[in-house]
């Protein structure tokens, strides 16, 4: 399913942070959400690479988007575990899918990788659907 038609939205969300970021839907692949970071200079920290930080965000919204996709509704992170592996530099590709998906919780994987197929970073993830309402 190609996101190209969806300006402003993640698979479907307008989720103004996501875009603020400039994190790009890219498709969904077998149940596998793909989004893309083109780093941009105010992603990088004092080291000149990837911000721990944009780096957790790119996981969480991969975590997110597979989860959200998978319930068919809204979803929150109660938990993020992330490894960080190699400095995230250039064009960074993130893939989310479900593990195992219950009533009331979603266990997620996300990793991170850079354009020459380098694990930049991995996170798994327990997720909760909502309504919209009951955030309010």
């Amino acid at each position: 399913m190609d996101q190209s038609s969806e300006q402003g939205t993640v698979f479907g969300a307008h989720i103004p942070f996501v875009n603020h970021c400039g994190i790009e839907a890219l498709d969904v692949q077998e149940g596998r959400t793909r989004l893309r970071l083109v780093l941009r200079p105010e992603h990088a920290n004092n080291l000149g690479i990837a911000h721990g930080g944009v780096i957790c965000t790119l996981l969480d919204v991969a975590l997110g988007t597979a989860a959200r996709l998978k319930a068919g509704r809204p979803v929150v992170t109660l938990d993020m575990q992330t490894r960080f592996l190699a400095p995230g530099r250039g064009t960074l590709i993130a893939e989310g899918r479900v593990t195992r998906a219950g009533r009331s919780v979603i266990f997620c994987e996300a990793e991170i990788r850079d354009a020459e197929g380098a694990l930049v970073a991995s996170a798994t993830g327990l997720l909760k659907p909502v309504s919209e309402s009951a955030l309010g």
